[in-house]
């Protein structure tokens, strides 16, 4: 990909931004200028606003690469997936910060912004969108020395007088 290119997607890199039909509400990423979800398309032309996809989602499908493109034979093996957002559209994304093998159909996952690449002599670096997964929530740990209903003051006198 040029240089020029590049930098005239960087909002859609940086940014995840797409469109949103204003007729029947549905996401788009990378952006459209009509909706075609809507049955009379050429109404919607003004009807597209732009719209700030969130980067949270799941796994909808994904794949372990072992023969990397030219550039990437440093990363392998690595994730490519298939991400469903919450706000519907599905984004092509490497998924880093886990083991290949840890990787699943459902995994929860965020968009980070990451260095994707170096290109030519000179080194420009360019940046886009991976994923990372999303810490599971911790349970509430139950503290030690409390059994189900019992209140916290006979709690502590039973341990008292155990001791």
């Amino acid at each position: 990909m040029s240089i020029a290119r590049f930098w005239r997607e960087t909002p859609r890199r940086y940014n995840l931004g797409g469109s949103r039909c204003g007729r029947c509400g549905t996401v788009y990423f990378p952006p459209r200028a009509v909706c075609p979800t809507c049955p009379h398309h050429r109404e919607t032309l003004a009807q597209m606003a732009p719209f700030q996809i969130s980067g949270e989602g799941t796994v909808f499908s994904y794949t372990v690469v072992h023969e990397a493109a030219e550039g990437f034979e440093m990363q392998v093996p690595y994730v490519l997936a298939l991400v469903r957002t919450i706000e519907g559209p599905i984004l092509t994304g490497q998924i880093v910060d886990i083991e290949p093998s840890a990787v699943g159909i459902g995994l929860k996952v965020r968009a980070t912004f990451r260095k994707l690449r170096e290109e030519g002599k000179a080194g420009v670096i360019h940046y886009g969108y991976k994923f990372t997964p999303v810490p599971e929530p911790e349970s509430p740990a139950v503290p030690r020395g409390r059994g189900a209903g019992t209140p916290a003051s006979e709690a502590g006198r039973s341990d008292r007088a155990a001791a």
